[in-house]
């Protein structure tokens, strides 16, 4: 056996089981039709309780990877077919001007339609809720600092929270500056910041394709133009494709999500970072990096963020606590680097501050140490739903769908053959009570009309799986010539 189940390492027990079980199967040791161990003889033979080999087995019967037979026993299937990944697309010919926001409406619209079952909205710590340990924190914090904590905090932020910030930060080698730490209200208010730090109306800003819609929007919203940079779904954008968009474009920002990108889920490495920050730099351009899923990644979670390879101060990152710990606090921030003095401006003039109450009770629940035990929860459920969804989809989709093997966050990305349309799905989808993403809105020009984002960040139930089977049946209402 090539895997082990081991005691000390944080993964779940009976997710070693699974994990074992699978590579046995990967690797021919265990064929097709075979029956598997008891589950006494299973416990046995790997020293871990029976009720741990039963949830195993319960989950990968659910995955459809064994089945129970009655009075039998579990009996392995047949391995799956390969699922290819999307094809990546080529670079923009030239810059666009963005115009996507009335199916941006659209989708929020029915993101939040009562009684949906909402696919559509990328939500990871909806699979581990917070809710009860930050009520719990709340009244801590109003209980120690009273009416202090409804009033207004200072502009660039709780300094406690700072503090903690600044801590995690030099976990994976980073220096920060208080000072060119400014706290935000979510990402996407420090993503705007950053953008106006160093671009103006007509300036020409590279993305990734596909690009977070929320990104799309807000680039739309600043008069910018847009030049897309198409991603692999493994190993995150290419560099080699920027350097030849600067070579014949005036780029002055890129967009870039080193970490976990959304939709797709692809990972930059330490090398492939550096680069990509020697390249951006090389051109006096600045990084913008999109680090809201950072800390979602599955396994490895010690990979520098990009601003540590900077040497000219031209890389600004971007972060929340929305993905993590609760997105409707709003808390996010953003190491400016040289730009501090500029993006707080900004900020005071947005929004003067962020909610002081807010940044206060995620400051105790950093401090408690309980954010990092949901982290690792919340890790480890994504990382099972991810399975589970993609062991759904290959059952019900249309034959010759494609799609990612995500690296971390809550989210897949599908490509259907050409002869549906998605655009076409996401109605259909929404009148019978399920919400998708339709890949339309994460590109400024016309592409990805054949794909959709899936979110499995969510409480894994009877519910989510009739929906996905619902779903993909309801592909071929779609298919173009019926």
């Amino acid at each position: 056996m090539s895997r082990i189940v081991n005691k000390q390492r944080a993964t779940y027990l009976y997710q070693q089981v699974i994990d074992l079980i699978k590579d046995m199967q990967l690797h021919g040791t265990l064929s097709a039709g075979e029956k598997l161990p008891s589950l006494r003889n299973m416990a046995q033979k790997l020293s871990v309780s029976i009720p741990t080999v039963q949830q195993a087995y319960q989950e990968l019967e659910r995955q459809g990877v064994i089945s129970a037979r009655e009075k039998s026993g579990f009996y392995l299937n047949a391995l799956d077919k390969a699922c290819s990944q999307p094809r990546r697309t080529s670079v923009t010919k030239s810059p666009v001007e963005v115009n996507k926001q009335a199916l941006i409406e659209q989708v929020f619209e029915g993101l939040h339609r009562p009684g949906v079952v909402p696919l559509g909205i990328a939500n990871p710590v909806a699979a581990s809720p917070t809710d009860k340990v930050l009520s719990r924190t709340m009244r801590k914090v109003m209980n120690l600092a009273g009416h202090k904590a409804i009033n207004y905090g200072p502009s660039d932020g709780f300094g406690a929270l700072k503090k903690q910030i600044i801590n995690r930060y030099l976990d994976c080698a980073l220096g920060v500056n208080s000072d060119e730490l400014i706290i935000t209200n979510g990402a996407q208010e420090a993503l705007h910041i950053a953008i106006r730090c160093v671009t103006s109306p007509g300036d020409i800003v590279a993305i990734e394709s596909p690009c977070y819609f929320g990104i799309v929007e807000m680039l739309e919203s600043l008069g910018v133009k847009v030049i897309e940079i198409p991603l692999c779904p493994q190993e995150g954008m290419c560099v080699e494709d920027l350097e030849r968009a600067f070579a014949q474009h005036d780029i002055k920002a890129c967009i870039v999500s080193t970490a976990i990108s959304n939709p797709l889920g692809s990972r930059m490495n330490d090398e492939r970072r550096q680069q990509l920050v020697r390249v951006i730099e090389s051109h006096g351009a600045v990084l913008i990096e999109d680090d809201v899923y950072g800390e979602l990644a599955y396994e490895n979670h010690d990979l520098k963020p990009a601003q540590y390879y900077s040497s000219t101060g031209n890389v600004i990152t971007c972060s929340s606590f929305s993905k993590t710990a609760a997105p409707s606090y709003r808390i996010g921030w953003l190491i400016a680097s040289k730009y501090a003095p500029k993006a707080r401006r900004l900020k005071r003039a947005m929004s003067c501050s962020s909610s002081l109450m807010n940044q206060w009770t995620l400051s105790e629940f950093l401090n408690s140490g309980d954010y990092d035990k949901n982290l690792k929860v919340l890790r480890q459920r994504l990382a099972l739903n991810k399975e589970r969804m993609r062991a759904l989809v290959q059952k019900h989709f249309p034959e010759g769908t494609r799609m990612t093997n995500p690296q971390g966050g809550c989210v897949l990305w599908l490509q259907l053959p050409t002869q549906f349309d998605v655009v076409e799905l996401f109605h259909v989808a929404l009148d019978n009570g399920i919400s998708i993403t339709p890949g339309a809105i994460f590109s400024a020009t016309d592409k990805y009309r054949q794909c959709m984002r899936l979110s499995f960040g969510l409480v894994w139930s009877d519910e989510v799986e009739k929906a996905v089977a619902r779903l993909g049946a309801l592909c071929q209402q779609v298919r173009k010539g019926n």
